[in-house]
């Protein structure tokens, strides 16, 4: 499902549609939410759609692309490329390749521009664009490398100036960009133009915004090791794109999104300087939609159909607005905030504050209201998310004799720090050294090996699998650990290690068969009557998203047609908590379990303190909970409902 706003039919041949808002903002592929379509609304002021999926996203982009291409290899002409590095371009690349080796694409007459590379940076880096880009897509293709150019991140500074400038000749030379791909930064950046950049600026050298540099920390294992200079096409070279793609997806772009497309133009937000180009289009998905007017509240837009999840909804919105109970709402306040027609439907305030209060209040279920004795899966991507995201309802499950395992999808051991490798060698040379351990020489030999890498190791080097392994059992025993807190014991957790994610870089490979197997051996095997799920979409990796993915691949080879399905619960928490409107589940946490669940984080020794990996909150994960949980019961305290300490929030799907 797509939807457009002041855009045509989809280049690539399916029809971007347009709908009336009849349900909350979808943000998991497959729900039954429906969109809030309009066209031409004054409030977005570049054309924007949004799909369901990410992978849609990718197939909508790479179809218009080689569209583009095909047509100009018709006319006997080269076609021009900029493209974008990053985690959401590279699913069209994927696409494109798919089509070079399936459908026969021919990349033969493309000439490619890359926006930017960090400086310094050697080409052969793992951190390099010129080495992504090669990675992900040229080496895959017939491109032809003379007429792939990337910025060079290794000249001597001197000589950097003179690059940008024959940059600049190079792309005019070859008759300036037809199709520009983008993607859009935290701070609203396109390219690295960060906060300040003119438009009328060009290919240069630029110092990177602090926050631009902290959500490249992971790829670098650290913020210290980010480099703090890029060279960027400029704002006005991108501008002068025939016509320009721009990306974004997950829950943690949607403000940015947001600003670029509705905002007003304005320096501090490079991509807002997109609204004054005649040929760009948006492409989103639900996640990164979600704060859009027509999607957050399309009643302020146009006329919609009240359904009932739009209903609760638009209600919930008035009365954090207002600043009053549900059940205080009055015929003004509805009438001040463009909301006359929902009280009309229902015939009164008191009908429509009513109804939507009961909805919300059938939502909490406490222990009693919770299953017991199920067999029950809850799948984990990372080491620590089942506590994190889920340990009240965890411990609840417990209580009520649910028959419980916990399947960790990833090892996650590329969020363990060196100097923990470093300390539990220690331990076992020590415990070798006091003859307490019959392998006294085999711990010595491996912690020569582990040692004598460390110390030559560079920032974001792969870990030898020495490294790799222990990294990986020391998050398998903080997972155990972890566990016993809520009740459960090492025969409840399952290591499954997926594939997928053992490249021992941040950065993974596309979910495979492999992956799905494991799953689905495991699903065969346990035959769970309900299975708990990472919906936390905004995870800045993928890993969340993917093992997702790897999860509803195995839920159809194992129940296939209308073979009858365990039950799925969608969790939130590492990154992003439900809303309560869109929650299916509100479950209660007393003082005392939220402590037990804190406690239960606290066990994942190498994630506290300072995680590796924090995202753009610095906090540490049992700050977030704490916050979280908290804010979900605030609301509905406010709202007028029933007053408790904590809550946690699921969507069944």
């Amino acid at each position: 499902m797509s939807l457009a706003s002041g855009t045509p039919a989809a280049s690539d041949g399916s029809q971007a549609r347009t709908l009336q808002a009849s349900g909350g903002p979808a943000r998991v592929s497959g729900s039954p939410f429906l969109h809030a379509g309009v066209t031409g609304t004054a409030r977005e002021r570049i054309p924007t759609i949004i799909v369901d999926t990410h992978d849609e996203l990718a197939r909508l982009v790479a179809g218009r692309i080689s569209t583009l291409m095909r047509e100009r290899q018709a006319a006997g002409r080269k076609i021009v490329l900029g493209l974008a590095t990053g985690s959401t371009p590279i699913g069209v690349y994927r696409e494109l390749i798919r089509m070079h080796r399936e459908e026969g694409l021919d990349f033969a007459h493309v000439v490619s521009f890359n926006l930017d590379e960090y400086y310094p940076m050697p080409a052969t880096s793992i951190h390099s664009y010129h080495r992504f880009m090669w990675e992900n897509l040229f080496s895959h293709v017939n491109i032809d490398p003379a007429n792939v150019h990337i910025p060079d991140g290794a000249l001597a500074r001197a000589d950097v100036e003179s690059a940008c400038a024959a940059y600049e000749e190079a792309i005019a030379a070859a008759g300036g960009i037809d199709f520009q791909l983008l993607g859009i930064g935290k701070t609203g950046h396109i390219g690295f133009n960060e906060p300040g950049s003119g438009e009328s600026s060009r290919t240069r050298l630029v110092h990177l915004d602090s926050i631009t540099r902290r959500d490249a920390a992971a790829d670098f294992f650290g913020e210290e090791n980010v480099p703090r200079e890029a060279i960027t096409m400029g704002i006005a070279t991108i501008l002068g794109a025939r016509e320009i793609a721009i990306l974004a997806t997950g829950e943690h772009k949607a403000g940015v999104v947001r600003r670029a497309v509705e905002g007003e133009i304005d320096r501090a937000v490079a991509a807002t300087f997109l609204q004054r180009h005649a040929n760009t289009t948006f492409y989103v998905d639900d996640a990164a939609a979600a704060d859009l007017t027509r999607v957050a509240t399309p009643w302020l837009v146009d006329e919609v159909v009240w359904a009932e999840a739009l209903t609760v909804r638009a209600v919930t919105w008035l009365a954090a607005r207002s600043k009053k109970a549900i059940l205080k709402l009055t015929q003004h306040d509805y009438a001040e905030n463009g909301l006359t027609s929902l009280m009309a439907q229902h015939g009164s305030p008191g009908a429509v504050n009513g109804l939507v209060f009961n909805i919300l209040g059938a939502k909490i279920r406490g222990k009693s209201k919770l299953p017991r004795a199920l067999k029950t899966i809850c799948f984990s991507p990372h080491p620590d998310d089942d506590v994190i995201s889920m340990g009240g309802i965890l411990r609840k499950f417990v209580e009520n004799g649910n028959d419980m395992t916990v399947a960790y999808m990833t090892s996650g051991n590329i969020a363990v720090f060196d100097h923990d490798v470093r300390r539990y060698m220690d331990f076992l040379e020590r415990t070798g050294a006091e003859e307490l351990h019959a392998s006294g020489e085999g711990v010595r030999a491996l912690a020569d090996t582990v040692h004598s890498f460390l110390a030559r190791k560079q920032p974001g080097e792969v870990d030898i699998r020495e490294v790799q392994d222990i990294k990986r059992i020391i998050r398998e025993a903080e997972a155990v650990s972890g566990i016993e807190v809520m009740g459960l014991s090492k025969a409840n957790a399952r290591f499954l290690n997926l594939p997928f994610y053992q490249t021992g870089k941040v950065r993974k490979d596309p979910i495979g068969p492999a992956d799905v197997a494991i799953v689905a051996d495991l699903l065969r095997e346990l035959q769970p009557e309900l299975i708990f799920v990472a919906g936390d979409l905004s995870d800045p990796h993928g890993t969340h998203r993917m093992c997702k993915e790897a999860i509803d691949l195995a839920l159809e080879e194992v129940y296939p047609g209308n073979t009858k399905r365990p039950e799925v619960w969608l969790y939130r928490g590492a990154w992003q908590e439900w809303p309560i409107t869109e929650a299916t589940v509100l479950v209660p946490l007393s003082q005392e379990e939220l402590t037990i669940k804190i406690q239960a984080i606290f066990k994942h020794q190498s994630q506290k303190d300072s995680a590796p990996f924090p995202g753009q909150d610095e906090r540490e994960f049992w700050q977030r909970v704490e916050q979280r949980n908290k804010s979900t019961a605030t609301i509905l305290d406010e709202l007028g409902l029933a007053e408790y300490f904590a809550m946690e929030a699921y969507v069944i799907v």
